[in-house]
């Protein structure tokens, strides 16, 4: 089966950021339906991340884990995360019928990057079911080039730490860190082009100012479809996940752009 292009992609918060940016709404590849090659990236992943929203609306970002193969694509409009993958338990508990999620495949080796997004059509005994509304790729740039092994160790089960101000721990992570990824929501379920979209950030160490509890990102240029930046007009909550590579810890930030 062939892929089609959505003729109408963005939706009012996207279209408004390709005006306020003044580049007008650029040329796209956002299909309805993956690509063969798009599925076939995705099954040969050993990590994805994903992003949807918690009970209260506010995106919550995570990434998913398991040996090459826990993710497959039965058509060219689903895909399968099987029930062997390691989660994050507080991430599961989000995932009923209906909720829409974001995904990204990414594999640093060679700088590749497919997103997905659509909605959970179930989460049963064999794994989380996603009907995929949205397919399209992104550019290579700003992905740190590395080499990322999921094998588990004796630091693979750990306690989660809540806080509401950002520890010293947590500030290292973010100045060290060359790569994040950040969850974005557009709010509104029944707005033309609604939904939930996950997206990787990268640049050198430093790259993230931090002050107090503020942090300022600078936008690269990239695609100019300004997914992140559009769902941020229309629901300014977002949620930010940063990966420690050489431990494995995972720190998780929710707040108002």
């Amino acid at each position: 089966m062939s892929s089609s292009l959505n003729p109408q992609p963005f939706h009012v918060g996207e279209l408004r950021a390709h005006g306020a940016a003044g580049t007008g709404t650029p040329g796209f590849a956002i299909r309805e339906m993956m690509p063969d090659q798009h599925r076939q990236f995705f099954s040969s992943l050993r990590f994805a991340m994903l992003a949807t929203t918690d009970n209260d609306g506010w995106p919550v970002a995570t990434i998913v884990t398991g040996p090459q193969g826990f993710i497959s694509s039965d058509d060219p409009q689903s895909l399968r995360i099987d029930a062997t993958a390691h989660w994050q338990e507080s991430f599961t508990s989000l995932l009923s019928a209906d909720k829409a999620i974001g995904m990204l495949g990414i594999e640093f080796s060679t700088r590749r990057r497919n997103r997905a997004n659509g909605y959970v059509t179930a989460f049963d005994k064999d794994g989380l079911h996603v009907h995929v509304e949205q397919s399209f790729g992104n550019c290579p740039k700003y992905i740190q080039a590395r080499d990322v092994s999921n094998e588990k160790n004796d630091h693979s089960a750990s306690s989660a730490e809540f806080f509401t101000d950002l520890s010293d721990e947590a500030k290292k992570i973010i100045d060290n860190a060359d790569t994040f990824f950040v969850a974005t929501a557009s709010g509104n379920d029944t707005m033309h082009g609604s939904g939930v979209d996950i997206s990787h950030r990268g640049g050198m160490p430093g790259f993230i100012r931090i002050d107090g509890n503020t942090l300022t990102i600078p936008d690269f240029v990239g695609n100019r479809y300004f997914n992140t930046l559009g769902n941020m007009l229309v629901e300014p909550r977002a949620a930010l996940l940063f990966i420690d590579f050489i431990t494995g810890d995972l720190l998780h930030l929710q707040g108002r752009t």
